[in-house]
């Protein structure tokens, strides 16, 4: 990599993970659940008042997880956003089940939690809310529609751990909740994710469900005398190493996330001007919300050349990106799913919306660098648009 290039991400290693991989080996415990998957359960636990943290080898296997406990069968109806990663529908389509795509809010980006009565069917058996950029969901809307109804929540926090609703973790509302720690988020290793389950009923089959369909957990604890085979699952748990790399992280998390929130706040202010004067959107975060500072996403205007500009920050060595292409009509949305209506904003946001760098080391004359290079985007983009 050039000195000159500022790259999208950089994977920010506090400096104990490599001792704490050593410690691993040296403890001669590699396999799941060791001594760091322990301190990083009990960790999460704590932080989130969980009834049970389990680590999980991705977001994407703690997701299918939620499904596995929930028992989704063919034919039963999720309700989701499209805005969002693949792996919140693949998990319930896995089962048979089917998502039903409906449209995000202007500001958040988040699931409209005022269109989620209109979606729910005789066949909707949980609702999936996405904390978009580690900024909340209106969960207390979310919450109340689902016990009206008799649906379960599973929460994709997979950008939001650290972050929180009215003093409430993200992934501690719903009935499970799903954590990433891919090396693009704000807390890493490598690879992993973790569930929380907040449903007490549900823990000792998720541990089942977790160890290969086994009663393997209890067995390690003393509770039967050998482990057999109790119900579905798989193997979703990461090795020591992981949970080691990560545990150094977690001790970490608050001046990572204060760092990351620095960076976050000195493109809010400097890009102010650029607003107020009606040449882009910068991110809203509503005063329910606590965030985490996982991204900087900001909107070009309607009908501006998003391919351009992205072209110019290529040109001068900034890696700003694009974000999600809508599930509901790619070529497995239209074949699992359905959509909800037209989804407009989800359609619109999906062309004009553009994510910064943004990573723990990171100057200040870099981000004034990106912002100079965003300047020569706009200048190159139609005005505000009419009133």
């Amino acid at each position: 990599m050039s000195a000159e290039t500022i790259p999208f991400n950089r994977p920010w290693m506090t400096g104990n993970e490599l001792s704490n991989i050593a410690e691993a080996h040296a403890n001669m415990h590699l396999a799941g659940d060791g001594p760091f998957t322990r301190r990083c359960h009990e960790w999460l636990k704590q932080r989130s008042g969980c009834a049970r943290a389990l680590l999980t080898h991705s977001c994407t296997a703690a997701l299918e997880m939620a499904a596995l406990l929930l028992d989704i069968q063919p034919g039963d109806e999720v309700i989701l956003p499209s805005w969002t990663f693949v792996s919140t529908a693949n998990a319930f389509v896995l089962r048979g089940g089917v998502p039903v795509f409906v449209d995000i809010r202007a500001d958040t980006l988040n699931l409209d939690e005022r269109l989620i009565a209109a979606a729910i069917t005789p066949r909707t058996r949980v609702i999936v809310p996405v904390h978009y950029a580690g900024v909340s969901c209106d969960m207390d809307a979310i919450m109340e529609i689902a016990r009206s109804h008799g649906l379960k929540v599973v929460e994709d926090a997979a950008q939001g751990v650290m972050a929180g609703y009215r003093g409430k973790a993200l992934g501690s509302m719903g009935d499970l909740g799903c954590y990433s720690f891919h090396e693009t988020k704000n807390l890493i290793s490598g690879e992993g994710g973790a569930l929380l389950i907040n449903d007490p009923e549900l823990v000792q089959r998720a541990e089942i469900i977790r160890e290969k369909g086994t009663d393997r957990s209890r067995f390690f604890r003393g509770e039967v005398d050998k482990y057999t085979w109790q119900d579905h699952g798989s193997s979703f748990l990461p090795g020591e190493l992981i949970a080691a790399f990560l545990w150094a992280q977690l001790q970490h998390a608050a001046s990572i996330t204060g760092s990351r929130l620095a960076c976050w706040e000195y493109y809010h202010r400097r890009l102010q001007p650029l607003e107020a004067r009606g040449l882009l959107r910068r991110p809203v975060v509503p005063e329910d919300c606590r965030h985490n500072a996982h991204m900087y996403p900001i909107l070009l205007n309607p009908g501006a050349d998003r391919r351009a500009a992205l072209q110019i920050f290529r040109s001068a060595g900034v890696g700003a990106v694009f974000h999600y292409v809508p599930l509901h009509n790619s070529p497995a949305g239209l074949r699992y799913g359905r959509a909800a209506g037209a989804l407009p904003v989800t359609c619109s946001v999906a062309e004009r919306l553009i994510r910064l760098p943004l990573w723990i080391g990171l100057t200040q004359t870099q981000q004034d660098r990106v912002i100079e290079t965003l300047h020569a985007c706009l200048s190159h983009a139609p005005g505000p648009p009419p009133r």
